[in-house]
């Protein structure tokens, strides 16, 4: 039986039992521990986001909305908090950078290529796309003032802390109303948030809602797991593999995070639902940008390991082309699959930067 992009990676499910048992026996490389803890956290990220949305499918559009714009992205959440505990700041900072500039260069290119080559031209709501862009805008100025603050006084090296680290902690609290408003905003103008999640569940498929529920605990709980075998090997792992932490943390860390959920856009875009896929690609990215790490600012006070907004030259201007592209894309309402071939170039090139980044 021929499995689809998206419930293909559950076949990954297989990693779980290997990771825990050489993470149990202390058999293997570091190396072998860092990969498999990867492929691991895959499928449960895809069983966490399903179990989400069926959850959310049974608890009333008010509930499941604030649970998925909460839990969307949990498995990047879970992940930079077990980083945060381990001191990994900058691999932290660079797998935010990462995801916001993987969903919107890799998933979106993916899903609006795969979805061309099908149909020559696919539509979607110009106002939605927009209005995700402007988000994304706003999220790049936040990210960026604190570097022009630090490079104002003398860089990072001369910077007092405690400045940045106010500043950090003063947007990430401004981020976190803002979207907390633009749920509100949406809940006022009674429109149908559900609609525009990832993926639409029918009725006959729902799962019971203790099913729902344990499922996503259990998930929650092995990805927790999994995430301290990765942190704790990812030096290592980078020293062996002749990596530096940012590329593993903008290209590798973001995909383990993100992975089902690309399957899931491309899959949509091919049965011509582009209106779905740039939903998953601008909605996953903004949350990242406005909810995810916003938290983690805040959780890294408590954990003894402050992390602020000072992302580095090179993730800013990834990101910032990243968000101009799709402001580019999303003006005309309608895509083609030269343009998803474009964006797959640009993130290569991105991609291949941060390899080559001494």
């Amino acid at each position: 039986m021929k499995l689809s992009p998206s419930k293909a990676v559950y076949l990954l499910l297989v990693f779980v039992p290997i990771s825990l048992v050489l993470s149990l026996t202390g058999h293997g490389s570091t190396v072998l521990a860092f990969v498999t803890a990867s492929l691991a956290i895959i499928p449960l990220a895809g069983i966490m986001g399903r179990c989400t949305e069926e959850v959310a499918a049974r608890t009333g559009a008010m509930i499941g909305a604030l649970l998925n714009a909460t839990c969307g992205n949990a498995t990047e959440l879970i992940i930079g908090i077990f980083a945060l505990r381990a001191g990994q700041v900058d691999l932290v900072q660079a797998s935010i950078a990462g995801s916001i500039i993987g969903n919107l260069l890799l998933v979106l290119g993916a899903s609006i290529f795969a979805g061309g080559l099908r149909y020559k031209f696919q539509k979607f709501n110009q106002n939605h796309a927009e209005s995700g862009a402007i988000n994304l805008l706003l999220c790049c100025l936040s990210l960026t003032l604190p570097a022009i603050f630090s490079a104002a006084h003398g860089g990072k090296q001369t910077m007092p802390e405690y400045p940045l680290i106010n500043l950090s902690v003063s947007v990430a609290v401004i981020l976190l109303t803002l979207y907390g408003a633009s749920l509100l905003f949406a809940f006022r103008r009674q429109e149908d948030v559900l609609s525009n999640l990832p993926v639409t569940v029918s009725t006959a498929e729902c799962w019971p809602l203790r099913k729902s529920v344990g499922l996503l605990l259990a998930a929650a709980a092995a990805i927790a797991f999994e995430s301290e075998i990765l942190v704790g090997s990812v030096n290592q792992a980078a020293l062996q593999l002749g990596l530096n932490k940012v590329f593993i943390g903008i290209i590798i860390v973001s995909i383990v995070g993100n992975a089902a959920e690309h399957a899931t856009a491309v899959v949509l875009a091919m049965k011509n639902k582009m209106e779905l896929s740039m939903n998953i690609a601008v909605g996953s990215s903004t949350q990242i940008a406005m909810f995810v790490a916003p938290v983690l600012v805040l959780a890294s006070i408590g954990l003894g390991h402050p992390m602020t907004f000072l992302f580095t030259v090179p993730e800013l201007t990834a990101i910032g082309f990243s968000v101009l592209i799709v402001a580019f894309i999303a003006g005309d309402g309608k895509c083609h699959w030269l343009e998803g071939a474009q964006m797959l170039a640009a993130y290569a090139i991105i991609a291949m930067a941060f390899l080559l980044l001494p």
